[in-house]
């Protein structure tokens, strides 16, 4: 076993996680609940490919925090109340068997919803229509709708929404730590981002005011739990609606973002870009998780981004990454901590098991199942 290769494998412990190996699964949307949003075992059999495989963690699919409007796809499942959440207690209970850290990622679609089975209707920071068509392989059709503007209320509740969820992950259902879901243009990178946030009020203004809301929900988390197990949240400048967008401030947003997010108590922040690899801005050397380091020095670090190989997980971690996400890596190779340890090639990722819909099928299982 090479150098790096016994990096990626080394276990890691700090800000309350514990894991195996520095090597770990994506949130993915796989659109399999029910459609009330209990989880199901054709998804609790996905999930337990990557713990049998050796994943030192695992992060669920976005599940929603609500019955009002955060629900963002058909048969996504939800923290929104307790019977859903007792749906995950046997999984958590089994996955951690396997030795597997399980993470609950939390998310508000707002703007981008596009099938709620509580609410018709969307809204945002503001009424700005999203960018770009639905996504068909999620159910989607046409356009985005415009959304309503939130109100003051709509936003507390919203908060106490991630809140609320996030003490039914932790106390009923069981899972290792909550990730709070503040990327690729759902509710929370909304109010991040300056195009969708129109907002006159305290909840918009400059990157300082918009980073505030993810702020706050990740102070209110943790009082909310206790600080019994530890609260992050995932970052992005992409969005699934608008893959090439930046941070019009480059760096010094960068700055802001990740340094608020650090003094409100983040434990750790997921970074993910199209190439996480790749310089985050145009006149920069820096990748963005090198300068979610130097911002958030304290911080795990967690990065994600076409990082598929041994070589470029290897190279995230040395970049400034404690742990590295992967998705399509995961769905070829269920087992690829165990590939890389024997030093074989990586299985090539086959994008037919997300067609026609982005949902778990019994044939992907089946043929790539882990004894």
């Amino acid at each position: 076993m090479t150098d790096r290769t016994s990096l990626i494998l080394s276990p890691y412990e700090r800000n309350g996680i514990a894991v195996r190996n520095r090597v770990a699964v994506a949130p993915m949307t796989r659109i399999t609940a029910t459609e009330n949003g209990r989880p199901t075992q054709i998804m609790f059999d996905y999930y337990m490919r990557f713990a049998k495989g050796g994943f030192g963690l695992v992060t669920t699919e976005g599940i929603y925090t609500d019955k009002a409007f955060s629900q963002g796809y058909r048969f996504q499942p939800g923290l929104a109340d307790d019977d859903q959440a007792r749906g995950w207690t046997a999984f958590t209970g089994e996955m951690h068997a396997q030795g597997a850290y399980v993470v609950a990622q939390l998310m508000h679609a707002g703007a981008l919803s596009q099938g709620n089975f509580h609410r018709t209707g969307t809204v945002g920071p503001s009424a700005v229509r999203p960018k770009g068509k639905q996504m068909e392989f999620y159910f989607g059709q046409g356009l985005y709708a415009e959304p309503r503007q939130m109100t003051a209320i709509e936003i507390d509740d919203a908060v106490q929404g991630f809140v609320s969820a996030a003490r039914r992950a932790v106390n009923i259902a069981g899972f290792n730590a909550v990730e709070i879901h503040g990327a690729n243009g759902y509710l929370l990178d909304q109010f991040l981002t300056a195009e969708t946030n129109r907002r006159t009020d305290r909840w918009g203004g400059d990157t300082k005011a918009r980073v505030q809301l993810l702020a706050d929900i990740v102070k209110e988390v943790k009082l909310g739990i206790g600080n019994t197990v530890p609260v992050g949240i995932r970052i992005s400048q992409g969005k699934v609606n608008d893959f090439t967008a930046k941070w019009p401030g480059a760096r010094a947003d960068a700055e802001v973002i990740f340094g608020t997010l650090a003094a409100a108590g983040a434990d750790f922040i997921h970074v993910t870009e199209y190439e996480a690899w790749q310089p985050a801005f145009e006149g920069v050397t820096e990748s963005l998780v090198a300068l979610a380091r130097r911002y958030a020095p304290s911080v795990t670090i967690v990065a994600n981004g076409g990082l598929h190989t041994a070589e470029r997980i290897a190279n995230a971690l040395e970049d400034g990454a404690d742990l590295v996400t992967v998705g399509r890596g995961a769905l070829a190779n269920p087992d690829l901590p165990k590939v890389l340890e024997s030093k074989r090639e990586p299985r090539p990722f086959d994008s037919s098991i997300l067609q026609p819909l982005a949902s778990i099928k019994s044939a992907e299982l089946s043929m790539q199942a882990v004894a």
